[in-house]
């Protein structure tokens, strides 16, 4: 049934033209049994009319040629046959055959220029809304959107967009019904390959390879449509539609085709974007991996040189040491274990931060205390050093990790002792504003050269301060992802009388939890 509907489609156009010059005849017979009108025939343009704006040419030219076969047979004497008694009457009836005629045609072609003017409206929407959605970051949500796009804008059932294996791992996007391209019975869109004449440098054209089984098959094939997508000289996908019946459009051939090469270009792009940011992301963690490295060979080596010597001189028995000299040696490797347990822990803490692993666990402390604790901790580091703290004494608690917040200060410290000379200052400041607490850690050394000031908390990132880079460059780096976890700020900035100074901001009040279930009063 469906089958015999499809191949009399064509013909409906030709119906109704018929339909129209019959009702016309019944019209015209109605009004001559009552009255005589002169020139009535002229009603037959109505029909003709109808048909050519309707229908389009063909049916209108078949209308004009039936409404003067009508006309003659109906109401021209002798009636019910094509002799015309009257030679004048020739003349009017030819005169009303190249009339209708001529009127079809004009009729026809303002009809044809309406539609292409509207098929061009609407496929400068379409490519318009295409080229906006095709800016998309995400190429499987561009192309789910352009798939509908083209669905809602063609009016047909199914938009298929399928790639190549090597472009996007078989991805297949679908709006509307595809049902005609699951089973199996149209095969895969691969099965689409260029014609001979592309493959000569012609301009392009692919022909599609057809699948011989089945008449039902057929039918479902002449409703798809496809067209390659190509760039660099290669095919990289198909996007293909599926019409609600098997007649073709050939505007909608335009269409796809610009469509195809939008879309073409979206995924190369999208294809070298990933290129470059997987480029990238190999030569950062080249880099990553040298400046690691470069901190295990070098400073973990020193510390651990340290202690096995000492270690070492301790164990000699044919050697009488004071005990101002083992305590000495003791002290050494001391030192240096904590000077390795820092470094560890910094690597550690920027793998936890690197994984997304790093959440503080908040509690009420008080920020002065801390930073006396912090401060007695590393009098031996800082005893060369003159250290002034300036913490206000109704400073409020404050919401964070004391033992995050305390790293934090621990590692400004020691950057600012170990990147100025023995004699200088170290002051450590701390007030609250607007609603954060504000720390502050300056120097009066030599201070950060402008070219490093943006780098500085980069990770293995070590400044010169004049001399030979010193340090793992993780502190600062460790110190910005412990401040940024607790939904503060860390930056630095130079003095204009000398020095630098490290300045973070801590939120005064603690974040809201999500609740994640309700609790019984």
């Amino acid at each position: 049934m469906l089958e015999v509907m499809r191949r009399l489609a064509p013909f409906r156009g030709y119906a109704a033209a018929l339909a129209a010059v019959a009702l016309v005849t019944v019209v015209i017979g109605a009004i001559e049994a009552r009255v005589h009108v002169a020139n009535i025939s002229m009603l037959y343009l109505m029909a003709v009319l109808a048909s050519a704006t309707l229908l389009g040419r063909a049916p209108a030219i078949t209308a004009s040629v039936v409404s003067f076969l009508a006309f003659n047979w109906f109401f021209v004497e002798p009636v019910h046959t094509l002799r015309v008694a009257d030679p004048n009457e020739w003349f009017a009836l030819v005169g009303f055959l190249v009339t209708a005629v001529v009127t079809s045609q004009l009729a026809a072609s303002q009809r044809d220029r309406a539609r292409e003017a509207a098929d061009r409206a609407r496929d400068a929407a379409l490519l318009f809304e295409v080229a906006r959605v095709l800016g998309e970051p995400d190429l499987a949500t561009a192309l789910a959107a352009v798939a509908e796009r083209v669905r809602q804008g063609l009016r047909v059932a199914g938009v298929v967009v399928e790639l190549e294996e090597d472009v996007g791992a078989g991805h297949r996007t679908t709006a509307g019904d595809v049902a005609a391209l699951d089973g199996g019975e149209i095969g895969s869109l691969a099965a689409w390959i260029p014609s001979p004449r592309s493959a000569a440098g012609a301009e392009a054209r692919w022909i599609r390879v057809m699948n011989p089984h089945g008449s039902n098959t057929s039918t479902r094939n002449e409703r798809v449509h496809a067209v390659p997508l190509q760039a660099g000289g290669r095919r990289i996908g198909t996007l293909a539609i599926i019409r609600t019946s098997p007649e073709p459009r050939s505007a909608d051939d335009r269409i796809l085709a610009s469509v195809a090469t939008q879309l073409a270009g979206a995924i190369e792009r999208s294809r070298l974007r990933q290129r470059a940011t997987d480029a990238e992301i190999l030569r950062r963690a080249d880099e990553l991996k040298n400046a690691l490295l470069g901190a295990v060979s070098h400073d973990l080596r020193t510390p651990l040189a340290s202690i096995v010597a000492s270690a070492g001189s301790l164990r000699q028995t044919d050697v009488r040491w004071t005990d101002a000299e083992r305590e000495s040696f003791l002290a050494d490797i001391e030192q240096e274990a904590r000077r390795l347990s820092r470094i560890v822990g910094n690597l550690l803490d920027l793998s936890r931060m690197e994984s997304g692993t790093l959440h503080p666990e908040r509690s009420w402390y008080d920020l002065a205390a801390l930073i006396d604790d912090v401060v007695g901790r590393l009098r031996p580091l800082t005893e060369k050093h003159h250290v002034e703290v300036n913490v206000p004494e109704d400073l409020p608690p404050i919401s964070l990790d004391y033992v995050e917040i305390d790293q934090v200060l621990s590692n400004l410290i020691e950057n600012a002792a170990r990147h100025t000379r023995p004699g200088t200052a170290i002051l450590i400041s701390a007030v609250i504003e607007g609603g954060e607490a504000i720390v502050e850690v300056a120097d009066d050394g030599g201070g950060v050269p402008n070219d490093a000031l943006d780098r500085v908390f980069e990770p293995f990132f070590r400044g010169s301060s004049g001399g030979a880079p010193r340090g793992t460059g993780l502190g600062l780096a460790v110190a910005r992802g412990l401040v940024e976890a607790h939904g503060g700020r860390i930056s630095v900035r130079n003095r204009p009388e000398g020095g630098a100074i490290f300045r973070f901001t801590l939120p005064i009040e603690q974040p809201a939890r999500p609740r994640t279930a309700a609790t019984a009063p």
